[in-house]
């Protein structure tokens, strides 16, 4: 059997259009528990809960491995874990997993999100997808480099469920970081084009667990 833990970071019609899976709620404490009851012989992390109940331990990620389990993770909780825990055997994927290990970024929040419990929809933006955002609309013009940082440095003050784009530029205006004309500017930008870093590192942790299987029917 194959479960994988997931949530905001894409929504599960998508995720089986790539992998046929077993997709449970984001990844709380205990719940690697009756994963082992279900007989689960691959289980991937993408999301799991952060503040409002107690994530995953590194300790009972170890103890599924241990037991011959082959664990996945990417994209959040499952990024985060991963870059702990690949040198006992954990597998990571994606580019958020990278900057974990890397030391790029460092702090849990990176990936923290508030999302509605009934249906799953992200209420706030994950400081790695402003990151991602950012440096597409510097690439494009949009803002500066300076801008970009400041933005940046604006974004990390604040608490996680407040990362909002509008909030954002709203504050970013009233700082005087950027103008009301490049705020609109920057607006639209990210409207008509939307980046979201978790959903591409979600599906390459669906594709990474489609490519442990394929191999090992050969």
């Amino acid at each position: 059997m194959i479960i994988v833990y997931l949530g905001p970071s894409l929504p599960v019609e998508k995720a089986r259009q790539i992998l046929e899976a077993d997709y449970r709620p984001p990844i709380s404490r205990e719940d690697l528990k009756k994963a082992l009851k279900d007989r689960a012989k691959i289980i991937g992390i993408i999301d799991g809960v952060f503040y409002n109940k107690t994530a995953v331990a590194h300790k009972e990620i170890i103890e599924v491995m241990k037991k011959g389990v082959i664990v996945v993770g990417g994209s959040s909780m499952g990024a985060l874990r991963a870059s702990e825990l690949d040198t006992f055997g954990m597998i990571g994927a994606g580019r958020i997993y990278e900057c974990y290990k890397s030391g790029r970024i460092c702090a849990d929040d990176e990936v923290a999100v508030t999302f509605n419990p009934v249906t799953g929809e992200q209420m706030s933006e994950p400081l790695v997808n402003i990151r991602y955002q950012l440096k597409a609309a510097q690439d494009s013009g949009i803002i500066t480099a300076e801008e970009r940082d400041s933005l940046l440095k604006t974004c990390t003050g604040m608490f996680y469920p407040d990362r909002k784009y509008p909030e954002i530029l709203k504050r970013a205006t009233e700082k005087g970081i950027i103008s009301t004309e490049r705020s609109d500017r920057l607006g639209d930008f990210i409207r008509d084009n939307p980046l979201n870093l978790k959903a591409e590192d979600a599906i390459r942790t669906l594709e990474k667990i489609k490519e442990i299987i394929e191999r090992s029917k050969k």
